[in-house]
């Protein structure tokens, strides 16, 4: 064991104590976090305006305070950027992390006080590393360096003094402390590089040579990342350019598409895999046991979670707290925290694997889905129907997205998959099969909509050069930082972009 592993061991055994503290007694945890944040909400002008007391309880507080969109609370945050004090949190706030997603035309601008960059994103961030040393005692992870693929920021364009905004990755960058700094590489002048393919380019000049041992980020992007380090050096995979590397902390989107592209590219029996759900909003759990793909959500993070059962998307009041979520059911997540958002639905989706501890899988987004024919399929069905027919043909994907045909007087309607290949089917009747036949086993209401003389006809496969998905997010303006490709779309207005840029790609 390196020593700095040993001595990491040591300082985070009291952190691994409060962990379990809080599996073992989650709704206490979570009436702590409360019980700090209201006074920090009667404090400001939101909660005063709703009459919100320092003592209220939660019956009282989910009665006052209702459950709120981005578009709830922008005007608020539109306030805290011209420097108003005291309006969503009574702490100045200097910083926003933009926060594009997948679908949004307009950024969301998401306020990150300090209070919540140290209590909750890099809480978070050390979590990580002593639950990944703690499963794994004979790491070397601190002989070496993490590498992170960040974004940008700039001088907030609505405050235009001081505030500034960008993604959260870079604002984790900007305020790495000095003690992490010496561990963590590239440099930040060029972690902070605003053109992508510049950075990426810089990144691979200058941690070629560098030992890294671990790498952090979105997995679509870092992919692009690592391809490009190939090409850079000529070696025929990571491990000859990083023979010391063993860990990937990813999130932001699924990594079940690209888990086989990642093995071929780092043949390592020693490589680990460790998924983390941290969004601009907040640090919110982390796989604590390499056997379960669930993670588990973590309960003192100056967070306080509620959920909705996805049936009742439209009646916010039948929003439950964590003690009374079930197993198996599609919840979207509301959460209060300590960066001043109250009852904000951020718009993912989670179900529960499990309830002591409480694990969660991320199922999708709420605006995320197709249900243009009565269907319901949401990212966690088509996922695991592309898993499956992956699985069928050893096939491996790089990129997808599902869009409706629709009905006409001629045809029945149809979903039709724009997919780039890492690796294509070897049968491409199977995997169309495959895939379909799963969708049908693992949601009834597309299986009832496939019946015969139903509205749905078997799912359509549109194959896409390797490089496509890129191409289009680069067209669009959307390359790295916190920009996602859409998975599923109730209209076609992304599928038929792509079909265009298919159409131009074939001219």
């Amino acid at each position: 064991m390196a020593f700095s592993t040993y001595l990491l061991n040591l300082l985070s055994a009291r952190r691994l104590a409060a962990i379990d503290d809080f599996r073992k007694n989650p709704a206490a945890a979570q009436r702590k976090q409360l019980g700090r944040l209201m006074p920090r909400l009667a404090a400001v002008a939101y909660g005063r305006e709703r009459n919100i007391r320092p003592d209220d309880g939660y019956e009282t507080f989910a009665a006052k305070i209702p459950v709120a969109t981005y578009d709830d609370l922008k005007p608020y945050i539109d306030r805290m950027r011209r420097e108003e004090p005291g309006v969503l949190w009574d702490e100045r706030v200097e910083w926003f992390a933009k926060s594009s997603g997948t679908t949004a035309d307009v950024s969301k601008y998401i306020p990150v006080p300090r209070e919540s960059l140290m209590q909750c994103h890099y809480r978070g961030a050390r979590d990580v590393i002593s639950v990944y040393l703690h499963n794994y005692p004979g790491s070397r992870l601190f002989t070496g360096k993490t590498l992170t693929l960040g974004g940008s920021h700039a001088v907030d364009a609505l405050s235009g003094t001081s505030l500034r905004s960008g993604d959260l990755s870079a604002i984790l960058i900007q305020h790495t402390p000095f003690y992490a700094a010496a561990y963590r590489t590239p440099s930040k002048a060029t972690a902070l590089t605003a053109d992508f393919e510049k950075k990426v380019a810089a990144i691979c000049r200058e941690t070629a040579g560098q030992r890294v041992t671990s790498f952090a980020g979105v997995p679509s992007w870092n992919m692009v990342l690592l391809k490009a380090l190939l090409e850079y050096t000529g070696k025929r995979n990571v491990c000859e350019v990083w023979p010391d590397l063993e860990l990937f902390m990813h999130g932001g989107v699924s990594f079940a598409p690209y888990r086989e592209q990642y093995r071929r590219l780092i043949p390592s029996d020693g490589m680990h895999y460790m998924e983390t759900y941290n969004a601009s909003e907040g640090f919110f759990a982390l796989q604590d046991d390499p056997a379960d793909e669930a993670m588990l959500l973590m309960l003192d993070y100056g967070v306080f979670y509620e959920f909705l059962d996805m049936k009742y998307l439209d009646d916010p009041s039948k929003a439950v707290p964590l003690e009374a979520v079930q197993r198996g059911v599609n919840y979207a997540v509301i959460i209060s925290t300590n960066g001043g958002l109250w009852r904000y639905m951020i718009g993912d989706t989670v179900r529960f694997t499990s309830l002591a501890p409480h694990k969660i899988v991320i199922t999708g987004r709420t605006k995320h889905y197709i249900n243009v024919f009565g269907e319901e399929v949401i990212i966690d069905n088509a996922q695991q129907a592309l898993d499956e027919a992956c699985r069928a043909t050893g096939a491996s994907v790089t990129d997808y997205t599902v869009a409706p045909v629709y009905m006409d007087e001629n045809a029945r309607g149809a979903h039709q998959w724009i997919i780039e290949f890492g690796q294509e089917p070897g049968d491409r009747v199977l995997f169309e099969t495959t895939l379909d036949e799963t969708l049908q086993r693992v949601n009834s209401d597309y299986r009832a909509k496939r019946a015969p003389g139903s509205s749905l006809m078997p799912a359509r496969i549109t194959y896409a050069p390797q490089g496509t998905f890129y191409r289009w997010m680069k067209e669009r303006g959307k390359l790295g930082g916190q920009n996602k490709i859409p998975r599923l779309s109730n209209d076609r207005k992304y599928a038929d972009q792509l079909m265009e840029l298919l159409g131009k790609n074939d001219a």
